[in-house]
């Protein structure tokens, strides 16, 4: 496989002058719509989303493309074997009630594996960028996950609301729960080893993830679906299972919890 030097540096370049443009456009009012279940989008969505576009599809026209602002064809991407995944602005929420958590995210996956990723937080200017095999910066800085292998007290990124869960067939033990909105700034934080692990539950989009599991593994960690399989990127439905995202250690001890979950998947048998 070529190097991954030259997408790095084409995601870095896009990732900051999409953040540049985002943080221009705050300083006036915004146009606020809504995507019914989906949530709220903005001016400065789809602005983001323009400007990314042009950039690395004009830098690579051969590599297929996702975007959650842009209508998915699968003729744009199905049998590529390098495809951009990504979200103009992940946390648009954050973005629409100024909370500094929102990130524009872009990741690449090669023949459905996680290639290359960058997460920029244009409000805290934390640029996570990283390729499995090359390592994982922040701001230029070598970054790596934990190595943490207890769950009781660990950092973990998520929602409080879901360990309380009383439906869990074992509670949760203490932990030191950190709340951030954007998926792909819980990733990145956790490849930063400024937390130890991340779960996420329910469906999670390709465009949410792509980049947050190209850092995690870049910086050492292992991300799987929440019951310990690979995630392959580029799907026809372009939606994992879940994410459970930590340190080497920590992971096998996540997915002893989270694989007690129903899954919602068929069984492979071909059971429903």
């Amino acid at each position: 496989m070529q190097s991954a030097a030259p997408d790095l540096a084409l995601l870095e370049a896009a990732a900051r002058e999409a953040g540049s443009l985002a943080r221009d456009l705050l300083t006036k009012p915004l146009e606020i719509h809504s995507k019914g279940e989906a949530g709220p989008v903005t001016n400065i969505d789809f602005a983001v989303n323009d400007l990314l576009t042009e950039r690395l599809r004009s830098a690579r026209p051969d590599y297929g493309w996702l975007s959650e602002e842009t209508p998915d064809d699968h003729r744009q991407r199905i049998g590529k074997a390098r495809v951009f995944a990504l979200d103009p602005i992940d946390g648009t929420a954050a973005l629409i009630g100024k909370v500094p958590q929102w990130t524009i995210s872009i990741g690449i996956s090669d023949e459905g594996r996680a290639f290359a990723g960058v997460v920029y937080n244009p409000m805290t200017d934390e640029l996570f960028l990283g390729a499995p095999g090359a390592g994982a910066t922040l701001n230029g800085r070598a970054i790596h996950t934990t190595t943490r292998d207890s769950v009781e007290g660990m950092r973990m990124i998520g929602q409080k609301k879901r360990f309380a869960d009383r439906r869990w067939s074992t509670p949760w033990p203490k932990m030191d729960i950190i709340e951030r909105q954007s998926i792909a700034y819980r990733m990145s934080l956790v490849a930063a080893g400024l937390g130890d692990g991340t779960l996420l539950f329910g469906p999670k989009n390709e465009w949410d993830i792509s980049a947050g599991l190209a850092l995690i593994e870049a910086a050492g960690g292992a991300c799987s679906d929440l019951w310990g399989d690979p995630i392959v990127l580029n799907q026809p439905d372009p939606r994992a299972p879940g994410v459970a995202a930590a340190g080497a250690a920590l992971h096998p001890l996540l997915i002893e919890r989270t694989s007690k979950l129903p899954d919602p998947r068929p069984r492979k048998d071909g059971a429903s």
